[in-house]
């Protein structure tokens, strides 16, 4: 699911290089932590947080059919 992410975060963004993406496993299922450029922070969150709302409905279907939770954090 990280690479889902990453994918989607350095097609967007304006400087690729600086983007991590980290997952980790909580109580409440799997946490992508995704970090990015202070500048491309309003690319990766979108009007109204429509692009962050994509992501992260991609992240939920993919959980589903895997039996998990997941969580999108962007740092």
């Amino acid at each position: 699911m990280k690479e889902i992410v990453e994918y989607i975060a350095r097609a967007i963004v304006t400087t690729p290089d600086d983007v991590k993406v980290t997952e980790e496993t909580d109580a409440g299922g799997i946490v992508i932590k995704l970090e990015v450029n202070v500048e491309d922070k309003g690319r990766v969150i979108g009007k109204q947080g429509r692009v962050a709302e994509a992501m992260r409905t991609l992240l939920r279907v993919v959980a589903t059919k895997e039996g998990n939770r997941v969580r999108l954090e962007i740092i």
